[in-house]
């Protein structure tokens, strides 16, 4: 777990009597590892991925039943809507960073994901996946193909919607493999690029940079991190007061204060990092059907890796 999470957790979770081996992946890989395990599952307990994922997940059956004993301290619509196999804990926007030192002024930024691929002045000053695997590569894309909805275009996408895509891909500068969008930021080889707002906070102190976020009109994607446990794991009642645990309000108000996160958990609220509290109610929420999303994703990743990363 990326920034430290996976240390912490497991000093964290021994103090509590828990003994943690933790698989780190993208989002997507995760997914499909539980999809590919089901008949055999590894895994006890599975979070931090998106409800896309997560409904994914449960219509395959991946899932087990569980409500934990935090359950009536969040909001349940934002997790499982229909049933109680998954439950919200952590919500994140993702965003468009650029470097300060670059666009000394908001206005001399992009203000929204259009900008980087319509207006001249940042064509290849801007970071693009190399694949789009990773959960928060998802969501940009996410982000950008639910603004071209046509439920009678290609994959429920308008052409003018694909070719957004294409030119996103067209005008970046593809990302370099185990380098880090703030070293890249840091040294000057791109100016802007995606980006949660936890890993924000913790790769300026890391490269000692400083970004700004973009606050687009139309809103960003904003994420809900889910906890679920695993159907057939051989240790579920021990995976059930783990997600107890880390679901309570002072394990997650403690997460907050030291990932810069926001917790679903409201008796947390009081006890997080206020800051990030702040921050994150900053920024608009794009409206996404996130079922439209769940519907079609798969099939939008494919069709980019294959028509637009050559992969």
């Amino acid at each position: 777990m990326s920034d430290g999470r996976g240390d912490w957790l497991k000093k964290e979770a021994d103090k509590a009597g828990f003994k943690l081996q933790i698989v780190d992946l993208g989002g997507g890989e995760i997914r499909n590892r539980l999809l590919a395990e089901k008949a055999n599952p590894i895994a006890d307990v599975t979070f931090g991925l998106n409800n896309v994922y997560f409904e994914s997940l449960k219509k395959a059956q991946v899932l087990d039943v569980y409500s934990p004993s935090w359950a009536s301290k969040v909001d349940a619509s934002a997790g499982d809507k229909a049933g109680k196999e998954f439950w919200p804990i952590v919500r994140e926007p993702i965003m468009l960073v650029y470097n300060k030192a670059t666009y000394t002024k908001p206005d001399q930024a992009p203000s929204d994901w259009p900008d980087l691929w319509t207006k001249k002045q940042f064509a290849k000053h801007y970071e693009v996946p190399s694949d789009v695997q990773g959960g928060t590569d998802q969501m940009v894309i996410a982000g950008i193909l639910s603004r071209y909805r046509d439920d009678k275009g290609d994959l429920g996408v308008s052409q003018a919607g694909w070719d957004a895509v294409k030119a996103f891909f067209d005008h970046g500068v593809p990302e370099v493999e185990g380098t880090d969008l703030y070293a890249q930021l840091a040294s000057g080889k791109v100016d802007a690029g995606r980006m949660w707002l936890a890993g924000k906070v913790a790769r300026e102190k890391q490269y000692k940079i400083t970004t700004g976020a973009v606050h687009p009109k139309v809103g960003v994607p904003m994420t809900v991190q889910q906890i679920g446990l695993v159907k057939g794991t051989e240790r579920s009642a021990e995976a059930k007061k783990f997600i107890d645990w880390f679901g309570s309000s002072d394990i997650q108000a403690a997460w907050s204060r030291q990932f810069y996160t926001v917790p679903m958990n409201k008796d947390a609220l009081a006890q997080a990092d206020q800051s990030a509290v702040g921050e994150t109610d900053s920024f608009t929420k794009q409206d996404i059907d996130w079922s439209f999303v769940s519907r079609y994703l798969d099939q939008w990743v494919e069709k980019v890796e294959l028509e637009y990363l050559g992969n």
